[in-house]
């Protein structure tokens, strides 16, 4: 819920790649064919936080007591209503839509988004029902024009909420429906760069006629890509010093940024939809939930100032996650409750 500050004023340095021959495409050259390697596995080198005094790899048993408060997940089908806020470029709309789609996608190889959520789907209510494997777009709305203006508050994004499902008119879906808002790159939103990167709440009655769970996410491609895409975009203070940010996988540091917000967001508002389900910690105003407790891990070997092991395609782009389309993610993990560790599915160990 905290949203995704992970590895804050942080420089980036590589360490040696270990080259994989694996998923080799052919290639001749004279006659002889050379398998050329589809990835190698690179590890970034990241410093420690600079907020923490955790020295914990992959999540601790020791450090994390995650306890269920004995409120709902999302059980039923998922049905995401998006709601596209400011201006947005078809290409964006597209890497997003695809991202979602490759949730419950079943044909992508391994290591895939939908194995990914897996681990979500582990957390069950006092029912035993677990978190749903089922998630599409239920629906979209674009309001371009900004109708509550391009300076939100936290409050006003439920008036987002409430202008779509009003304008649309968008479906109350008050039981298998959760809400996207997804701003554009001009917009800003309170504590956005500064505190946040996404959050995820549920509206009120007075605003919405319903309580809804929702998340909102920015696009901080141009207001702190540094922050909220990073390791795609690096502060500028770094200078040149190291071989600079990772590359985007779908080529946009802002929507790849996004993407992995998105993730952690959406894994967040299905185990704890109303704030009182699966969290860690006594404050149910600031709970630390399956998300926040893997903040900064991508791989095996992550933490104390490592993303972990992650792949980097022939093109220089790095990802952890296959999707539908032949598209490729990097997303941060999340807290498996039966390892008691953070994990995803491109785990070496």
């Amino acid at each position: 819920m905290r949203g995704s500050l992970s590895l804050l004023f942080s420089f980036s340095v590589f360490s040696a790649a270990l080259l994989v021959r694996c998923h080799a495409s052919p290639a001749k050259s004279g006659g002889v064919q050379i398998l050329r390697p589809e990835f190698q596995y690179t590890n970034p080198k990241l410093p420690p936080r600079a907020f923490t005094q955790s020295d914990k790899y992959e999540g601790s048993s020791d450090l994390v007591h995650l306890r269920y408060h004995m409120g709902p997940v999302l059980s039923s089908p998922i049905n995401i209503y998006i709601v596209w806020y400011g201006n947005w470029a078809p290409s964006q709309q597209v890497i997003i839509r695809d991202f979602l789609a490759s949730i419950s996608a079943s044909d992508v190889p391994s290591p895939s988004v939908a194995e990914w959520w897996r681990t979500v789907t582990l957390y069950a209510d006092q029912t035993g029902a677990n978190i749903s494997r089922s998630v599409r777009i239920a629906d979209e709305y674009s309001d371009r024009r900004c109708s509550q203006g391009k300076q939100l508050t936290r409050l006003s994004i439920q008036d987002v909420i409430a202008e779509a499902v009003r304008s649309k008119p968008f479906s109350i879906d008050h039981r298998n429906g959760i809400y996207l808002v997804l701003t554009a790159v001009d917009v800003t939103v309170q504590d956005y760069c500064r505190a946040v990167c996404g959050f995820h709440y549920f509206t009120f009655s007075s605003k919405v006629g319903y309580t809804l769970p929702y998340a909102w996410i920015g696009n901080s491609g141009k207001q702190c890509p540094e922050v909220c895409a990073y390791p795609f975009a690096v502060p500028g203070y770094m200078g040149g010093g190291g071989p600079g940010a990772l590359t985007a996988p779908n080529g946009d540091a802002g929507v790849d940024g996004m993407i992995s917000v998105i993730a952690h967001e959406l894994a967040e508002m299905s185990s704890n939809p109303l704030v009182n389900a699966w969290y860690a910690g006594e404050d149910p105003t600031a709970p630390t939930e399956i998300g926040d407790l893997c903040e900064g891990l991508y791989g095996t070997g992550g933490g104390g100032g490592y993303i972990g092991q992650v792949m980097k395609d022939q093109r220089g782009s790095t990802y952890n996650m296959r999707g539908r389309m032949g598209r490729r993610f990097l997303v941060q993990w999340v807290w498996n409750p039966i390892l008691r560790a953070c994990a995803g599915p491109n785990a070496l160990d």
